[in-house]
């Protein structure tokens, strides 16, 4: 008698079978509250215009009040990244990503009736404590809803997500603008993070480490006051336009001190907030470094489009956001793909070629001037975005492949920390060059005007027009 052939047994899973199935509907609910939060990194340079106008139809903001509107909320975000990450793989990475959103979406709300500069300050860092907690727990829920093999691609819509969010954010706020007042920009998030947040009670699973370590308060106030110095230098020195001036060298220099010892003391404690042992593997520490770099690249040169379009070239702040658009496209089209030029050519051969296309897109904004045709910003801005597109998700995924699964969290909050330091000193070093350019070409003309206008002038393009 003829036994019957038994059936191949399932595939093992690490996801439990009630996760895996509802995996692209919770990669849903992590996109719309990444984009949210990311988008609002970008939104708010086209508004820098409006907000550099005089009341009631802006704050008469300076131009380094202007980059402390967006540094503020992206440096609270890089420097408590570490914290968000350990608090998902202690707590509960959906706590954590719910917490953050509820506290990112009263910070918009705080932000879209700000009074003032330093209120508009206070409460983007409000929004930036929220984000700190999201983002390095959508891609650590992302490694644990999603098997490895599916990793990729779900790493690369996600990647795709943030450049579309930042380059997006341009034509959303452009559109706001052209309809209601600048607040706008900041009421669009609270309909957004109503829904996410019923969408995380609904479909996300939570995770956490088994078995986390102590947290490390040291660690993290280490790096909050080395990003703090270290950023006030580099806008201080632009502002004056003047880096060898006291308040621009001092505070750099010794936010540079404090971040040595943050690195020293990450390296002597038990329970480090950075653990620096990641650094060893050349893939996880080539892939943080070249996500820093492209995230430079992008950030600073979004900021520095909108001062171009709208102060240069007289776009209306729609139309600059909808001439930065080829960046969204290109990374929309590319980022999921990008893991069949990988399988085809590997890891290293396509992140090396696409750094090039970066630093060649970059450096392309040299040539333009008042009377460059506007196909080749469009141009330049397509190649960045398609290079960048084929930089983040593979080093995203190497950075992630890297590090077991129940230190996800972590290994997700040094990737987000290096990508937004590396856009947080994109906007500083960048603002401080237009800074110290335009005060430079200016400075001769400034003595022929009263003190009071002098001053505004100095400050900012804006005021001079």
């Amino acid at each position: 008698m003829t036994r019957p052939t038994p059936e191949p047994a399932a595939p093992s899973r690490g996801v439990p079978e009630a996760v895996h199935r509802r995996r692209w509907a919770v990669l849903a609910v992590l996109l719309s509250s990444l984009l949210v939060v990311v988008l609002d990194n970008s939104i708010l340079n086209v508004a820098l215009k409006t907000l550099a106008m005089p009341p009631p139809t802006g704050l008469g903001a300076s131009q380094s009040a202007l980059e402390w509107a967006v540094n503020s909320y992206t440096l609270v975000f890089a420097a408590l990244l570490f914290t968000g990450g350990l608090l998902g793989d202690r707590l509960g990475r959906k706590k954590t990503l719910t917490a953050g959103m509820a506290v990112f979406g009263l910070g918009s709300l705080l932000s879209a009736f700000a009074g003032s500069t330093g209120e508009l300050i206070a409460f983007r860092a409000v929004m930036g404590l929220g984000g700190a907690l999201v983002l390095p727990a959508t891609l650590a829920i992302i490694v644990n809803v999603f098997e490895r093999d599916e990793q990729p691609k779900a790493i690369g819509i996600w990647s795709g997500a943030v450049g579309v969010a930042i380059a997006l954010g341009p034509v959303t706020g452009g559109f706001l603008l052209e309809h209601f007042w600048w607040g706008s920009v900041f009421l669009v998030n609270v309909p957004v993070v109503a829904l996410a947040l019923i969408g995380m009670a609904v479909l996300v699973p939570d995770s956490r480490d088994p078995r986390p370590g102590r947290t490390d308060p040291v660690g993290v106030a280490l790096s909050v006051v080395g990003l703090v110095l270290l950023v006030y230098g580099i806008i201080e020195g632009g502002r004056l336009a003047d880096a060898t001036a006291p308040l621009a060298w001092g505070p750099a220099l010794g936010g540079l001190a404090v971040l040595v010892l943050f690195v020293l003391h990450e390296r002597r404690t038990a329970h480090p907030a950075l653990d620096v042992g990641y650094f060893r593997d050349p893939r996880f520490a080539v892939a943080v470094g070249a996500v820093a770099l492209v995230f430079f690249s992008m950030m600073g040169v979004t900021f520095f489009m909108v001062f171009y379009t709208q102060s240069v070239r007289g776009c209306t702040p729609l139309e600059s956001g909808l001439l930065i658009l080829p960046l969204a496209v290109s990374q929309l089209l590319f980022s999921s793909r990008a893991r069949l030029a990988v399988d085809r050519f590997g890891a290293r051969a396509v992140c090396t070629t696409a750094m090039v296309f970066v630093a060649a897109a970059f450096l392309g904004c040299l040539l333009l001037d008042r009377d460059t045709p506007l196909w080749v910003l469009e141009v330049l801005l397509f190649v960045q975005g398609t290079a960048t597109a084929h930089v983040i998700p593979p080093a995203t995924v190497s950075i992630m492949s890297s590090l077991p699964r129940e230190k996800a969290g972590s290994g997700s909050a040094v990737n987000n920390v290096f990508r937004q330091v590396g856009a947080l000193l994109g906007v500083a070093v960048l603002g401080s060059l237009l800074s110290a350019v335009y005060r430079g070409g200016v400075e001769d003309d400034l003595a022929a005007l009263p003190p009071g206008e002098r001053h505004a002038a100095g400050e900012s393009v804006e005021a001079t027009l």
